[in-house]
Protein backbone atom coordinates (compact mmCIF):
# COMPACT_ATOMS: atom_id res chain seq x y z
CA UNK A 1 0.00 0.00 0.00
CA UNK A 2 2.86 2.39 0.87
CA UNK A 3 4.43 1.84 -2.56
CA UNK A 4 1.18 2.62 -4.33
CA UNK A 5 0.66 5.79 -2.27
CA UNK A 6 4.30 6.80 -2.75
CA UNK A 7 4.06 6.28 -6.54
CA UNK A 8 0.79 8.21 -6.68
CA UNK A 9 2.29 11.05 -4.62
CA UNK A 10 5.41 11.18 -6.78
CA UNK A 11 3.37 11.20 -10.01
CA UNK A 12 1.15 13.98 -8.62
CA UNK A 13 4.14 16.09 -7.63
CA UNK A 14 5.83 15.62 -11.02
CA UNK A 15 2.62 16.48 -12.85
CA UNK A 16 2.23 19.57 -10.69
CA UNK A 17 5.74 20.70 -11.49
CA UNK A 18 5.17 20.17 -15.20
CA UNK A 19 1.89 22.09 -15.18
CA UNK A 20 3.09 24.84 -12.84
CA UNK A 21 6.29 25.63 -14.72
CA UNK A 22 5.74 25.66 -18.48
CA UNK A 23 8.78 25.41 -20.71
CA UNK A 24 9.63 28.84 -22.04
CA UNK A 25 11.21 29.06 -25.45
CA UNK A 26 12.63 32.51 -24.71
CA UNK A 27 12.67 34.99 -21.88
CA UNK A 28 11.59 38.06 -23.85
CA UNK A 29 7.96 37.30 -23.00
CA UNK A 30 8.13 35.02 -19.95
CA UNK A 31 4.45 34.06 -20.11
CA UNK A 32 4.30 33.50 -23.86
CA UNK A 33 2.40 30.43 -24.96
CA UNK A 34 3.38 30.66 -28.63
CA UNK A 35 6.78 31.13 -30.25
CA UNK A 36 7.48 31.93 -33.91
CA UNK A 37 10.57 32.64 -35.97
CA UNK A 38 10.14 34.20 -39.40
CA UNK A 39 12.86 34.00 -42.04
CA UNK A 40 13.65 36.94 -44.32
CA UNK A 41 16.34 36.00 -46.82
CA UNK A 42 15.29 37.74 -50.02
CA UNK A 43 15.83 41.27 -51.31
CA UNK A 44 12.10 41.70 -51.84
CA UNK A 45 10.23 44.52 -50.08
CA UNK A 46 6.93 42.70 -50.65
CA UNK A 47 8.27 39.73 -48.66
CA UNK A 48 9.55 42.05 -45.93
CA UNK A 49 6.09 43.58 -45.65
CA UNK A 50 4.51 40.12 -45.57
CA UNK A 51 6.85 38.98 -42.78
CA UNK A 52 6.07 42.07 -40.71
CA UNK A 53 2.33 41.67 -41.37
CA UNK A 54 2.57 38.03 -40.27
CA UNK A 55 4.30 39.14 -37.06
CA UNK A 56 1.57 41.69 -36.33
CA UNK A 57 -1.14 39.11 -37.05
CA UNK A 58 0.48 36.70 -34.57
CA UNK A 59 0.54 39.38 -31.88
CA UNK A 60 -3.08 40.29 -32.58
CA UNK A 61 -4.17 36.66 -32.40
CA UNK A 62 -2.34 35.64 -29.21
CA UNK A 63 -1.85 39.03 -27.56
CA UNK A 64 1.52 40.79 -27.46
CA UNK A 65 2.54 39.29 -24.10
CA UNK A 66 1.49 35.76 -25.06
CA UNK A 67 3.65 35.31 -28.15
CA UNK A 68 7.35 35.61 -28.96
CA UNK A 69 7.97 36.65 -32.55
CA UNK A 70 11.48 36.85 -33.99
CA UNK A 71 12.21 37.95 -37.54
CA UNK A 72 15.65 36.78 -38.69
CA UNK A 73 17.14 38.56 -41.69
CA UNK A 74 20.16 37.23 -43.57
CA UNK A 75 21.59 37.15 -47.07
CA UNK A 76 19.85 39.63 -49.37
CA UNK A 77 17.04 39.93 -46.79
CA UNK A 78 19.36 41.80 -44.43
CA UNK A 79 18.68 44.93 -46.49
CA UNK A 80 15.34 45.08 -44.66
CA UNK A 81 17.22 46.03 -41.47
CA UNK A 82 19.51 48.68 -42.93
CA UNK A 83 19.26 52.07 -41.28
CA UNK A 84 18.33 53.80 -44.55
CA UNK A 85 15.81 51.14 -45.70
CA UNK A 86 12.23 52.24 -46.36
CA UNK A 87 11.20 49.71 -43.73
CA UNK A 88 13.31 51.16 -40.91
CA UNK A 89 10.51 53.18 -39.27
CA UNK A 90 8.15 50.21 -39.28
CA UNK A 91 10.89 47.91 -37.95
CA UNK A 92 11.48 50.39 -35.10
CA UNK A 93 7.76 50.57 -34.37
CA UNK A 94 7.30 46.78 -34.35
CA UNK A 95 10.40 46.36 -32.21
CA UNK A 96 8.89 48.76 -29.66
CA UNK A 97 5.78 46.54 -29.75
CA UNK A 98 7.86 43.49 -28.79
CA UNK A 99 8.82 41.90 -32.11
CA UNK A 100 12.51 40.99 -32.26
CA UNK A 101 14.58 41.66 -35.38
CA UNK A 102 17.81 39.66 -35.73
CA UNK A 103 20.53 40.57 -38.24
CA UNK A 104 23.06 38.01 -39.49
CA UNK A 105 26.64 38.99 -38.70
CA UNK A 106 27.98 36.69 -41.42
CA UNK A 107 25.95 38.62 -44.00
CA UNK A 108 27.12 41.91 -42.50
CA UNK A 109 30.76 40.86 -42.92
CA UNK A 110 30.13 39.87 -46.56
CA UNK A 111 28.43 43.22 -47.21
CA UNK A 112 31.33 45.05 -45.54
CA UNK A 113 33.77 43.54 -48.03
CA UNK A 114 31.73 44.98 -50.90
CA UNK A 115 30.97 48.33 -49.25
CA UNK A 116 34.34 48.89 -47.61
CA UNK A 117 32.62 49.34 -44.22
CA UNK A 118 30.12 47.53 -42.02
CA UNK A 119 26.53 48.25 -43.03
CA UNK A 120 24.60 50.52 -40.69
CA UNK A 121 21.56 48.83 -39.21
CA UNK A 122 18.41 50.24 -37.72
CA UNK A 123 18.83 50.50 -33.92
CA UNK A 124 16.10 47.85 -33.48
CA UNK A 125 18.27 45.18 -35.08
CA UNK A 126 20.01 42.69 -32.82
CA UNK A 127 23.14 41.23 -34.40
CA UNK A 128 23.41 37.44 -34.15
CA UNK A 129 26.38 35.30 -35.29
CA UNK A 130 24.48 33.71 -38.18
CA UNK A 131 20.92 33.88 -39.46
CA UNK A 132 20.49 30.17 -40.14
CA UNK A 133 22.20 29.40 -36.82
CA UNK A 134 19.71 31.63 -34.99
CA UNK A 135 16.74 30.03 -36.74
CA UNK A 136 18.03 26.55 -35.86
CA UNK A 137 18.58 27.50 -32.22
CA UNK A 138 15.08 28.92 -31.95
CA UNK A 139 13.55 25.84 -33.57
CA UNK A 140 15.40 23.68 -31.02
CA UNK A 141 13.79 25.82 -28.29
CA UNK A 142 10.34 25.07 -29.68
CA UNK A 143 9.73 28.00 -32.03
CA UNK A 144 7.55 27.39 -35.08
CA UNK A 145 9.37 28.24 -38.31
CA UNK A 146 7.68 30.44 -40.91
CA UNK A 147 9.09 31.49 -44.27
CA UNK A 148 6.75 34.07 -45.78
Amino acid sequence: MFRVMHSFFLATVLLGITVASPVRADESHPFATAHYVLQVSQDDPARWKLAMNNAVNLQQHYGPDKVDVVIVAYGPGLKMLLKNAKTSKRVESLSAAGIEFDACHNTMKAMAKKLGHMPKLTPAAKVVPGGVIRIGELEQKGYSYIKP
